[in-house]
């Protein structure tokens, strides 16, 4: 249980970055706020997430100047925004951001940011909402990443928002996004080939958090996760000794870790498993909330899909 005094001091530490907030906030409203000269020529776009710090620089190209809020293995479901953050916002010609409640604890920043006259895109919101799925009826699963076509679909709203900021450049935005698109046309390919070589039975994907319900709708596989979609969420016993009971009923081979989720909820898995006389190994670490990293050649999306797509197979199959 937290001390008295641990939640005091997140409870201050809340109210005085929603001040600062506030003061950036009023002075941008009065043109107060000396933004940085562009040096570059750029259009300065301030992203949250690896995956759209990724997707805006790869659409954008030599075009923009691109800052992202998160590093790699940052879990964006309790990220919270820092005085830096809120001024590296404040100065961004353009902000793309994930929406569909992906990044938690800064709702309250981009829905200030939003009655201000500042271009501000939530990608989220662009995506067919039949296909997003909600969680008991209301909470929507913000991990559309993990579908291709879902993503390509924010790759677009990306090119017509920059285009829309910087007209005379917008058929160069739309070019780059047409040949995205053909890459991500080749990666959805690959992903299927290699899902193709686990037997139907074992297509059977269990994760520490409920990440990955779209890449197992697109790529046929059952998804099983010990927490929900947010990793706010509780991890009770009854989650992790009923997905327990699941793994030995079916023989699952292998569970996975995440790079931005802690271990010990999977590692508490593996004993429930054992204790129910079974043997379960970790299939490998996967990339969910975040990209990976140059060192395991994973710094791009389409290098973490294909990572993690590789990983899965390699452990199931």
């Amino acid at each position: 249980m937290k001390s008295k005094n641990a939640i005091e001091k997140k409870m201050n530490l809340t109210i005085i970055l929603s001040l600062i907030m506030i003061f950036f906030i009023m002075l941008i409203s009065c043109g107060k706020l000396k933004e940085k000269p562009h040096s570059t020529g750029k259009i300065r776009v301030t992203t949250t997430t690896t995956m759209l710090t990724d997707l805006v620089k790869i659409i954008g190209g030599d075009k923009v100047e691109v800052t992202g809020l998160m590093g790699e293995g940052v879990d964006p479901h309790l990220y919270s925004a820092s005085a830096g953050d809120i001024e590296k916002l404040a100065n961004a010609d353009v902000i793309v951001y994930g929406g569909l409640h992906l990044e938690g604890k800064m709702t309250d920043v981009f829905e200030k940011l939003s009655t201000l006259d500042k271009a501000i895109l939530n990608v989220g919101s662009k995506l067919d909402k039949r296909k997003v799925h909600l969680i008991d009826g209301k909470t929507p699963d913000p991990h559309v990443w993990f579908n291709t076509e879902m993503w390509e679909t924010e790759a677009r709203a990306v090119a017509v928002e920059l285009g829309k900021f910087d007209a005379k450049n917008k058929d160069y935005y739309m070019k780059n996004f047409e040949n995205y698109k053909i890459q991500l046309d080749e990666l959805t390919n690959y992903v299927k080939k290699r899902i193709e070589e686990i037997p139907p039975k074992s297509r059977v994907l269990v994760t520490a958090h409920d990440a990955f319900n779209y890449f197992g709708e697109q790529f046929g596989l059952e998804v099983r996760a010990i927490q929900g979609v947010s990793t706010d969420s509780e991890t009770g016993t009854k989650n992790i000794s009923d997905l327990a009971n699941f793994i030995a009923e079916r023989n699952i081979k292998a569970v996975f870790v995440e790079s931005s989720v802690p271990k010990k909820s999977i590692e508490a898995l593996q004993e429930a498993v054992k204790a129910r006389g079974k043997e379960i190994k970790i299939g490998g670490e996967l990339y969910s909330d975040s990209l990976g990293d140059k060192q395991h050649n994973a710094e791009t999306y389409i290098k973490t899909v294909k990572a993690n797509a590789d990983t899965i197979v390699n452990a199931l199959k």
